[in-house]
């Protein structure tokens, strides 16, 4: 059950079952109250509910668990009172039911294909719901068969790996600039995609079921349902085709540059060392199904720029919410889920802060992490935009040159600090 929590947990979709005590639960001579916790989670999951019979637990987490894999994927909240999960009941488990497929609109499909297809300069953004919703082959065929460069954002990164002809990850700004068809597929139009404003470009918005539409602007075609079948039928489009190949080649000409010019960073001998240098030493480490996380601001935002990932699902970040303090736990979740693969964690020392001592589980449970925290002694997302909108910064700075690395040796992992 914990591995299948936190393969969950991994994908994005945590289920959380949170043992508690039921309002007004009396132990001994005393009386107990506790906060009631659904209208606290009930606006930020998919459901929120209390068992209150032993006997309805397996029935109602069997349940909880498939309404969190069920498009528009999300988190559930299973609240288990103690006197309930202290009970027992003789029950038959539930014959598992499985996850429902939506057909999408093949009409709008073809809508979205036919804009593709004959667009000069289209793009597609790939979002983590490509690979949650196992449509990474049929994306890939797609944008093989039309010629169309991809770029890819969240556990979408390495839908179109490295080194592929049409993988692009320097030059997303001028794509985005000049192209006059976007298809944004298994990814909301939120701020990291600008809120879908795409210039004169024409909109295609692809999702796994109609919740997930974007509903603040106009779109040109908007397929929802099962993304593999959405994208295998795009890449089964028999009609008219533009030559995209100028297209592809201004980009490739674009990322080319900007390629040779991040060489120097990640070369770079300064002191102290410079973030790009720390990510050029561990390209040469990671292989390419390494699982690496991000958890911080500033220093992972250089991860997030010249780390590229060959898998897809093995990027893992705060998430648009910037919600620090998960990179350990997405770490146990990567471990347990790949006892093969590397884990590699980037921290900045202000999410250190957050979750470091859980260091304590990974070493009790042997579960091996290679973690490095960009020790920049301040909050710097924070900081440097303060100080460039009113002269001052507040709260900002944390503790500079404070040993981590010694927090981790107390706990029973290494560590050493690299000046």
């Amino acid at each position: 059950g914990i591995s299948a929590l936190t393969s969950a947990w991994v994908s994005g979709c945590p289920v959380v079952v949170r043992a508690g005590r039921a309002p007004q639960f009396r132990w001994g001579s005393g009386s107990l109250q506790e906060i009631d916790h659904l209208p606290l989670v009930a606006a930020v999951t998919k459901q929120a509910g209390t068992v209150f019979e032993t006997s309805a637990i397996a029935e109602r987490v069997q349940a909880a668990a498939r309404a969190a894999i069920t498009p528009h994927r999300g988190p559930v909240f299973l609240d288990l009172p103690l006197e309930v999960i202290y009970s027992t009941a003789a029950v038959e488990l539930p014959e598992p039911r499985p996850v429902e497929v939506i057909e999408p609109d093949f009409d709008e499909v073809t809508r979205a294909a036919t804009l593709l297809a004959a667009a000069e300069r289209p793009v597609i953004i790939a979002g983590s719901d490509a690979y949650a919703g196992d449509a990474v082959a049929a994306l890939r065929e797609a944008a093989e068969v039309l010629r169309i460069p991809v770029f890819a954002n969240g556990m979408g990164r390495g839908v179109v790996p490295p080194g592929h002809p049409l993988a692009f990850t320097r030059v997303r700004r001028r794509a985005l600039d000049g192209a006059d068809v976007v298809a944004v597929v298994g990814a909301p139009l939120d701020f990291r995609l600008g809120f879908g404003d795409f210039g004169d470009a024409q909109v295609v918005h692809i999702v796994d079921s109609p919740a997930a539409l974007a509903g603040h602007r106009p779109l040109a075609a908007a397929p929802t349902g099962d993304l593999r079948l959405i994208m295998s039928t795009i890449a089964g489009y028999q009609g008219i085709r533009a030559d995209h190949t100028d297209w592809v080649e201004l980009l490739r000409a674009g990322e080319n540059a900007a390629r040779a010019a991040d060489a120097a960073e990640l070369t770079a001998q300064t002191d102290p060392i410079r973030p790009g240098r720390v990510y050029g030493e561990l390209l040469r480490v990671l292989d390419p199904d390494a699982v690496t996380i991000g958890d911080g601001g500033d220093f992972v935002s250089y991860a997030g720029r010249y780390l590229e990932p060959a898998v897809p699902g093995s990027w893992l970040d705060p998430g648009p919410f910037g919600c620090l303090g998960t990179g350990l736990g997405y770490a146990m979740g990567a471990r347990v889920t790949h006892p093969d693969r590397q884990v590699c964690l980037l921290m900045g020392d202000g999410a250190a802060g957050f979750s470091l001592m859980d260091v304590d589980t990974l070493v009790r449970h042997r579960l091996p992490v290679v973690m490095v925290v960009g020790n920049n002694g301040v909050w710097a997302l924070e900081k440097h935009p303060m100080r460039a909108m009113y002269g001052y910064d507040v709260g900002a700075d944390l503790q500079r040159g404070l040993g981590y690395d010694a927090v981790v040796r107390a706990l029973g992992g290494a560590g050493e600090t690299v000046e």
